[in-house]
């Protein structure tokens, strides 16, 4: 078991790769989807719920030169790739939508998963949700008032329906029809279940693990459209579509401290299936339908409870925290992740001599 830092934008590079490598890190996990293209943030920033919309038209098909050129300059700079985390909306948005592109897409998505395998990724997290991460808000809500993400399901209205175009508040075409886009919870998991009876076989063939996150936020339905697994005991329906340790979760602590249910008991219970492919290390204050983001220690989960039971169950994996709290200075992002992969790095360490003292 072990801390890895999550890179994407300015921070997959070479300097971010020694920022990490400074703080004792040795995995990334690795996002190439261009968050907030073309965007206008102004309204996020100031508080309204988001993220704001964007442009994912002209996205491009990663293909194996892309994904290895990043391998490779993370290598250069003492970092392994532990995950490629989330598709661009464009690759796969008629796969979510049932869309007449969905083959197309698929073949695609293939082509994907079989260029990471000979890249040598060996992990691609996905998020199979329409709405996806949607109804944010910003606020100054964290310890001393640093800037953290907060959902409020009072403070907006989010029945608000996705325009015909969008998946995952990113613009994938223009609207085919005045229609908002809809989608009841057994369409969502028949086209959950299309996608991985196509796709785990060729994950598996290229040595790749799929990794399913789950809805944050857990809400039953956002946007007019179902969530997927917004309780933890829907991981086990998604486990079993496909029998294979190519269809695993990519573990959310945070996500899943947001529902209903014991977070202690549900990370034993998966710890134990052995498909926990990685894990984000987060914590929150709340549930649904009201939540907000917390350091990591000052949420309403022990950490170290959870990194002591995910080391008792044998998970050998690696923990990230995929976001956390603005620390007010210079460079927020920088100190706050500092924080946490400290906060982590002692967590993972002491973990051993918690379950087994003699080792002490």
């Amino acid at each position: 078991m072990r801390v890895g830092l999550t890179l994407f934008g300015e921070s997959l590079s070479p300097a971010g790769a020694r920022f990490a490598v400074q703080l004792g890190v040795r995995d990334a996990v690795i996002h190439l989807v261009r968050y907030g293209h073309k965007a206008d943030p102004s309204g996020w920033l100031a508080g309204e719920a988001g993220p704001p919309l964007s442009e994912d038209r002209d996205a491009v098909l990663w293909d194996y030169e892309t994904l290895s050129g990043a391998v490779k300059m993370l290598a250069d700079n003492g970092l392994g790739v532990a995950a490629l985390e989330n598709f661009s909306p464009s690759f796969w948005s008629d796969i979510l939508l049932n869309g007449p592109e969905r083959a197309a897409q698929m073949d695609g998505l293939k082509k994907l998963v079989r260029d990471c395998g000979r890249a040598g990724i060996p992990v691609i997290g996905y998020n199979f949700s329409l709405a996806g991460v949607w109804g944010w808000q910003r606020q100054p809500i964290a310890r001393g008032g640093a800037m953290a993400t907060t959902f409020d399901m009072s403070r907006f209205d989010h029945d608000r329906p996705i325009p015909d175009g969008i998946v995952w508040n990113m613009r994938v075409r223009e609207g085919r029809g005045p229609d908002p886009v809809t989608c009841s919870e057994e369409e969502l998991w028949q086209r959950l279940e299309w996608f991985l009876k196509e796709l785990v076989p060729v994950a598996e063939e290229a040595g790749v693990v799929l990794a399913a996150h789950p809805d944050d936020p857990p809400a039953d339905s956002l946007r007019g459209t179902a969530r997927l697994v917004n309780r933890h005991e829907k991981y086990d329906r998604l486990l079993q579509i496909v029998e294979s340790p190519s269809n695993a979760m990519q573990f959310c602590i945070g996500s899943l401290m947001e529902m209903p249910g014991d977070v202690y008991e549900t990370t034993r219970h998966y710890a134990r299936t052995g498909r926990i492919a990685y894990v984000h290390f987060r914590n929150v204050k709340g549930k649904v339908p009201r939540y907000a983001e917390a350091f990591i220690d000052d949420g309403d989960t022990d950490m170290a409870e959870i990194a002591r039971i995910l080391h008792a169950e044998g998970y050998d994996g690696v923990l990230v925290p995929d976001h956390i709290p603005e620390i007010s200075c210079p460079a927020p992002w920088h100190v706050g992740m500092a924080h946490a992969v400290g906060y982590m790095n002692a967590l993972v360490r002491t973990a051993p001599r918690v379950n087994d003292p003699q080792m002490s």
